[in-house]
């Protein structure tokens, strides 16, 4: 099966997202053909002269009525070489949350400018959010190139902006690529009007996208979802399933589960369709162990000599995602932590990130909706952490309003926690 490849997209409203996530839709030929008649038929209705591919990923009324992207709205195509999720952020400052959202779980980030405003605040703002998340491939894609006369010199000028910016960032791989998403030159076809760009198109750099090698192989995180008794006339012994976060696991590993520390190694590994030699992120298995150890939801697999810190200190980049509360010192959360919830302290804000120009606020004391800050935790029980870029899934947690049940907060691990 080919590999899967999440991308995001983001940047400053009106920059063309919908329409570009639209355009790989249309011409990668991963319509369906009610999906292109509903589409040709609102345009039609709208007066546009041509089908408004942004209206495959606009699906909200609120968003066809205000012209903007309010929510994340996914949409999934093949290739011969790759499967793709893409999730299409919304642009306005007012929906930076949403945009973490996209970008936690992303491959990829796509950030769109517009050839005729350059890098706005809310492009180097959602370049940052994609580096602080760890998405390991950035893409500049220069937009609406074609109301610029297809410039060079444009491309160049946004190219060095954009480069000026980005050396600042953790940044592993970037790279740019002009596009006109309404006309479709750069996106899957090379266009007529694009010649002295001597680069591939953006699908194709895409489907060539070395994506194996982000995934960590070395470390073996496995959190336990759930424990599956023996039953009559299956397996006589029990089964811990969960998803791979991290490392490769085979049958006659030896291993060792936390927080009880004890050792044994692994019977068998079953997948969804049977049994499986190895296991690997992100595929989710049974695992079952050569002893009956007590194992419950929320321990972690690892291996011996290999396990992950174990604290109740916890340093982190919040993303405070509410917008009828404020994270302050001195208030309880409930925290989820891979598989396990427990409940956090807030202990103390020691600064906020002003995102646009990098900048640390060590006066604030609290943190409003889409605000960055780092913080200090502490933990009713342990936790067992790495650092958010050594693994994006034993370094994260959310962080629940214990009263409202809502998500309030997002989490990085930095990597100075106690221990």
């Amino acid at each position: 099966m080919p590999d899967l490849v999440r991308v995001t997209t983001a940047g400053s409203v009106d920059d063309g997202k919908s329409t570009l996530v639209g355009r790989l839709l249309h011409d990668s030929r991963s319509l369906l053909d009610d999906q292109l008649a509903t589409v040709e038929r609102i345009s039609r209705e709208r007066g546009d002269d041509r089908v408004d591919l942004a209206l495959l990923t606009d699906g909200l009324r609120a968003e066809r009525e205000q012209g903007i992207t309010i929510d994340v709205a996914y949409r999934s195509f093949s290739t011969p070489e790759r499967r793709f999720l893409l999730a299409d952020a919304p642009g306005h400052v007012q929906y930076t949350r949403n945009a973490v959202t996209a970008a936690s779980t992303a491959d990829v980030a796509l950030i769109l400018v517009d050839a005729r405003r350059g890098v706005t605040e809310q492009t180097r703002r959602h370049a940052f959010l994609a580096s602080l998340l760890g998405v390991p491939h950035l893409v500049l894609v220069v937009n609406k190139m074609d109301l610029v006369g297809w410039s060079r010199d444009v491309f160049e000028a946004v190219r060095h902006e954009f480069a000026d910016f980005a050396a600042r960032l953790r940044v592993h791989d970037l790279a740019f690529i002009p596009v006109s998403a309404l006309h479709g030159d750069g996106v899957v076809e090379r266009g007529e009007h694009l010649g002295w760009y001597d680069g591939g198109t953006l699908l194709g750099h895409l489907e060539r996208l070395h994506v194996a090698s982000d995934r960590n192989l070395v470390d073996l995180r496995f959190p336990v979802q759930t424990v599956i008794r023996p039953q009559p006339g299956g397996s006589a012994s029990r089964g811990l399933a969960g998803t791979v976060a991290s490392g490769v696991l085979r049958p006659r590993d030896r291993v060792a589960v936390l927080p009880s520390g004890f050792e044994t190694t692994v019977a068998a590994i079953e997948g969804p369709e049977g049994p499986v030699e190895e296991a690997y992120p992100p595929m989710a298995v049974v695992v079952r162990l050569a002893d009956e150890l007590d194992v419950g939801r929320g321990d972690l697999v690892c291996r011996p000599g290999n396990a992950p810190t174990a604290t109740q200190d916890l340093d982190a980049q919040v993303c405070w995602l509410d917008a009828g509360s404020s994270l302050t010192e001195g208030r309880v959360y409930a925290l989820k932590h891979t598989t396990r919830w427990v409940r956090a302290k807030a202990v103390e804000v020691a600064y906020r990130l002003d995102v646009e120009t990098l900048h640390r606020d060590p006066g604030a004391s609290a943190l409003a909706m889409n605000d960055i800050g780092r913080v200090r935790l502490r933990t009713t029980s342990p936790l067992f952490v790495d650092p958010y870029q050594e693994n994006r899934t034993t370094g994260s947690f959310i962080l629940v309003d214990e009263a409202t049940n809502r998500t309030v907060g997002a989490g990085l691990l930095t990597g100075s926690h106690g221990t």
